[in-house]
């Protein structure tokens, strides 16, 4: 397992980046960096699967470990989805979490990731993009 970390301060209230983070269409906009076309199925409770998938309906399904409203989501990655058929991967701790503290200027998001080796370079190429437009959102949508 590799851990990576990235972080970004967000000149918005924690509310503001977490509603950017995890309402459908913006989930949907900042994903993008990831895969054109990103959405995710079910609901965010803890303990719940949740279902990320690509334009093709291939992708990942995830249990919600820890909700705190505006402070702290992370999700432990179970397995792959393709063709709508869930496969359970031997991941380990696999985990990600999105970490939000307030600071003076606004919001600091810290994203910390337990990942297999194999896709730590995807998650090093992307998630600097993925965070400038969640930044980007935060700061300049009503």
């Amino acid at each position: 397992m590799q851990k990576i970390f990235f972080e970004i301060q967000i000149d918005a209230a924690s509310e503001k980046v977490w509603d950017v983070l995890w309402s459908d269409i913006t989930y949907r906009q900042w994903t993008t960096a990831f895969m054109e076309g990103s959405f995710y199925m079910g609901s965010f409770e803890e303990g719940n699967i949740i279902k990320f998938f690509d334009p093709n309906n291939n992708g990942m399904y995830s249990r919600v470990e820890k909700n705190i409203a505006n402070k702290e989501m992370k999700f432990l990655h179970l397995g792959e989805i393709y063709n709508g058929v869930e496969n359970e991967q031997n991941w380990g701790e696999a985990t990600e979490a999105y970490i939000l503290e307030e600071i003076p200027t606004g919001t600091l998001l810290k994203i910390e990731i337990n990942t297999p080796e194999e896709f730590k370079d995807f998650f090093e190429e992307k998630f600097p993009t993925a965070l400038g437009i969640v930044k980007n959102l935060s700061e300049n949508q009503l």
